[in-house]
């Protein structure tokens, strides 16, 4: 059917209405666009479509640069320029907080935007060996499946990691355990990268050699995971030193193993750190603490200002980094592991100013337990504007704050994927 889309979704897809009013959700449309779409699922509210032609173009429109995108379900929005994804992504925030969270920011921060290509220094590359395929598959799942992408590069990975991709699948291939073996986790630091094969099985000495092999010839570190991420082991001993990302900004370096959370883009995260620091305006003798700090992303810069800093974090393994962090960088910050779900960091207060990165579930729990006469200044770093939203509602509607600012951080460009970055502000 023709449609006329208005707007892009979350999960970039562009948003219609048909003849009858009813919602329909078109892949591979843009706002603007006139396009034949065809059904790919009938819901009771809305529909599932994609775009077969698109008849009138919006000006937003580029010529994906992948040659597997639209198969690949890695990105979903490289048919859109960045400045397209952005201002959708603006827009769903927005949304969300007027919405959800019942709550407007008083100012709109320009976007933060950075490289679109090459970013990628996290990943999770599912494997799976199809013996009708001719070996394994290594790469991103597919668009709307659970099967692995037929792919042979990725534009949003590392050069060094994309041409790695043929390599891997061949090797994987040979493998005596080629299908035991579900996944490889990328994680690239600013001189090294290491790759970490999760097993299912344990490795004999044949399989083991061949990953020696493949280390020495490709200059990755391998790693070996048979359980958890505590059970992640480097191949060789030699290979398990940390990896490492510089914050030059500040004079930071910030050490990191392969299975530790990083931010993906670490251009951006350059950025994000600096915007978020200007934001929180730490002063020297200042309280300042930090809700899941994690390796010290936000916490070590803020240190530098020559604020008390203290970082709450519930995983145990990134608190003891934190520290190794701070005393590498000869800063005088503290770390603690506490149950951010309880609260648990109340007591070490009080604090003059306050900056949380939870993950995708946000800090309810956290901005619950803040006392009334709590900090008077708040900056949050959030990964989804849904939870950012109900967490803004409880500090402006119950905790006595405003929502100064708010703003999107192009983190994960050409997915549905939304940074943002908000700052409360005491009333009065």
């Amino acid at each position: 059917m023709k449609l006329q889309i208005d707007a892009l979704d979350a999960g970039g897809r562009g948003v219609a209405r048909n003849a009858e009013g009813k919602v329909a959700f078109v892949e591979g449309a843009l706002p603007g666009e006139t396009v034949e779409a065809t059904l790919l699922e009938r819901g009771r509210s809305f529909d599932r479509m994609r775009a077969e032609a698109v008849l009138e173009e919006s000006a937003g429109r580029r010529a994906p640069r992948c040659a597997f995108f639209g198969a690949c379900g890695g990105c979903a929005t490289q048919h859109a320029d960045a400045r397209t994804q952005v201002a959708a992504k603006q827009r769903g925030l927005e949304d969300c907080l007027a919405r959800i969270g019942k709550v407007r920011p008083e100012a709109m921060l320009a976007p933060v935007y950075g490289e679109e290509w090459g970013y990628r220094r996290r990943a999770r590359l599912s494997v799976r060996f199809v013996a009708r395929k001719g070996g394994a598959l290594v790469g991103f799942r597919e668009r709307r499946s659970t099967y692995v992408a037929d792919m042979t590069s990725c534009e949003v990975l590392p050069r060094s990691i994309s041409d790695l991709i043929p390599a891997l699948r061949a090797l994987v291939s040979r493998l005596a355990a080629r299908s035991r073996l579900p996944q490889i986790e990328v994680a690239v630091g600013d001189e090294s990268a290491a790759l970490v094969f999760r097993h299912l099985d344990e490795l004999g000495e044949d399989d083991q050699a061949m990953l020696r092999e493949f280390a020495q010839a490709s200059g990755v570190r391998v790693w070996l995971q048979s359980g958890g991420p505590e059970s992640a082991r480097p191949l060789e001993p030699a290979q398990g030193e940390p990896l490492w990302y510089a914050l030059p900004e500040f004079g930071v370096r910030i050490r990191f193993l392969p299975t530790d959370f990083t931010q993906v883009n670490q251009g951006v995260n350059r950025v994000l750190v600096s915007r978020a620091l200007r934001l929180l305006d730490p002063r020297p003798g200042e309280r300042i603490a930090e809700l899941f700090c994690g390796l010290g992303n936000f916490s070590l810069p803020i240190a530098r200002s020559g604020a008390q800093v203290v970082g709450f974090e519930g995983n145990a393994g990134l608190v003891e980094r934190a520290r190794e962090n701070a005393a590498a960088n000869a800063l005088a910050a503290r770390f603690e592991v506490a149950d951010l779900t309880k609260g648990e960091f109340i007591a070490h207060g009080p604090f003059d100013k306050l900056l949380l990165d939870p993950p995708r579930e946000g800090a309810i729990e956290a901005v619950k337990a803040l006392p009334q006469d709590g900090p008077r200044r708040i900056v949050y770093v959030s990964c989804d504007p849904a939870t950012l939203a109900r967490d803004a509602a409880i500090l402006v509607n119950v905790k006595g704050m405003r929502l100064a600012a708010a703003g999107v951080v192009n983190m994960f460009p050409h997915t549905a994927h939304v940074e943002s970055i908000a700052l409360f502000e005491k009333n009065g």
